[in-house]
């Protein structure tokens, strides 16, 4: 049955033996960070139009405008530190290994920066480059450009861009997702509106399984609040601390 209430009002998830987890976090937990969000009326993305930095029709009109924008965005992310949550995250880690699976919808690297070691970016990285022509690997890459004049070319003659998936473009590692959500045993989402596809999709995946758990995390029901078994009402760095017993 279908609960939505404050989350001190439930038990901890008690993780039994084997059990395999898959956890999906979005842009809730990165903002209690301070990482500007796209939601945010006050973040970087209210100074830019949405098709002219997040998309590739954007990139082949002004290449230097989009790189100024994730330049800004490494810029701002680089001053913030991993919450509660992400540290909670990289110790469940510790102890259930390749039992936990974690996917998110995050371009910052606080997950990793908190201790977590096997993180799936499904959007892609800031704080990685790759050539917008040839299949050379992508790499990491904290510099900024300012200017199009400033954009590093590829060896094969190629621009640099963003190591990120833009609207339009297919979320990275779908299969590999696809494998762990038929695997896991409890599904639990941190911070994500449920209003962005695929991911706001994983749930029901899930659902269509029998006995797999769907538990939602964040400080109100997001958009397919419907699909899940709880919906346990908090912020992430405050929940995530105490929402796992192992």
């Amino acid at each position: 049955m279908f609960q939505i209430a404050p989350y001190d009002r439930f038990p901890p998830l008690a993780l039994a033996p084997g059990q395999r987890v898959f956890i999906l976090t979005g842009a809730g937990i990165s903002a209690e960070s301070g990482i500007r969000t796209f939601r945010d009326a006050s973040g970087l993305w209210q100074q830019y139009r949405v098709e002219d930095v997040a998309s590739p029709e954007g990139w082949a009109q002004d290449a230097g405008v989009v790189w100024r924008f994730y330049s800004e965005r490494r810029a701002q992310a680089s001053q913030c530190a991993p919450n509660p949550a992400h540290v909670a995250l990289a110790k469940l880690e510790e102890a259930l290994g390749d039992r936990i699976f974690l996917c998110t919808q995050n371009v910052d690297p606080l997950h990793e920066q908190a201790g977590s070691r096997r993180v799936h970016h499904m959007h892609g990285e800031l704080f990685r480059s790759r050539c917008e022509r040839c299949d050379a690997a992508d790499f990491v890459d904290e510099a900024t450009y300012f200017s199009i004049a400033a954009i590093p070319r590829c060896a094969c003659g190629g621009r640099l861009r963003p190591h990120i998936v833009w609207f339009g473009e297919m979320p990275l590692g779908l299969d590999v997702i696809a494998n762990e959500l038929d695997r896991c045993d409890l599904f639990v989402t941190i911070g994500s509106s449920g209003a962005v596809y695929p991911a706001a999709g994983f749930v029901r995946q899930v659902r269509s399984r029998k006995g797999v758990r769907a538990v939602y995390v964040g400080p109100e029901g997001p958009d397919n609040a419907g699909s899940f078994d709880e919906c346990r009402l908090g912020k992430a760095g405050e929940v995530v601390p105490g929402l796992f017993v192992t």
